[in-house]
């Protein structure tokens, strides 16, 4: 249930250490387009990556509400504590949420999930790549492919996964990914992202659900100069 917090290179525990900077100073703005553009090598990705002062959970809330409106159909794929909470976080945000539920153990298979999105239309497909709880590691690339067959969005949890075993978000065509500092990561908690696609950009856009402090069009203007729009976990970024 719990692999991480991971232990910390000795490197990272001193850049954490060192005098705190001013978030909203020159420093801090070439720390974090610094940190932004690494993040997107380690995502593989040119999309988008937001990131937040959060746990993983943080991201988790970040895709519920800015992808789904309230009543919108998610489809959930779940084999596991984390999958599971998948469905209780859309769940409380008013999302329809429909589960292709697997025993605790057994790995996710692309021809059931072609089947219940067949059965259900869900436009959304919610997928946990490694298991934490388990330790079971789903084939995210074929899942995707059947997801982006159907239409839908395809959304990832790799906070255990991100820097552990290959995740390749644009060569797969992962329209999200979220993922945690505390894992693979090797730096202490209390940071999440969230990769963010074009066409996620634009579900989002038409997106009804209420949100604030996970705003992902917030979040990307306060980044495109380097700040943030809350104060942000500086000794972590560093």
């Amino acid at each position: 249930m719990a692999p991480g917090p991971t232990p910390v290179p000795p490197e990272a525990l001193a850049a954490g250490a060192a005098p705190i900077i001013h978030h909203r100073g020159p420093d801090f703005r070439e720390l974090m387009l610094r940190t932004l553009a690494r993040l997107q090598h380690v995502c593989r990705t040119e999309n988008d990556v937001l990131l937040f002062t959060a746990s993983g959970s943080g991201a988790f809330e970040s895709a519920i509400v800015n992808l789904l409106s309230p009543g919108e159909r998610v489809l959930v794929v779940t084999a596991g504590e984390f999958g599971d909470r998948w469905c209780k976080m859309a769940a409380a945000f008013g999302a329809n949420v429909h589960e292709l539920r697997y025993a605790w153990g057994e790995t996710p298979q692309p021809d059931d999930l072609r089947s219940r999105l067949d059965e259900t239309g869900a436009e959304t497909v919610i997928v946990v790549h490694s298991e934490t709880s388990t330790g079971v590691v789903a084939d995210v690339q074929v899942l995707a492919r059947v997801a982006r067959e159907a239409g839908a969005l395809v959304v990832v949890d790799a906070v255990s996964s991100l820097g552990a075993v290959p995740l390749e978000t644009d060569a797969w065509g992962l329209d999200v990914v979220v993922a945690g500092s505390q894992k693979a990561l090797m730096t202490p908690p209390g940071l999440s992202l969230a990769t963010v696609s074009g066409a996620a950009w634009e579900r989002a856009r038409r997106s009804t659900m209420p949100r604030f402090y996970f705003d992902w069009e917030r979040t990307r203007a306060a980044l495109e100069g380097g700040s943030t729009p809350f104060t942000p976990a500086v000794t972590v970024v560093a």
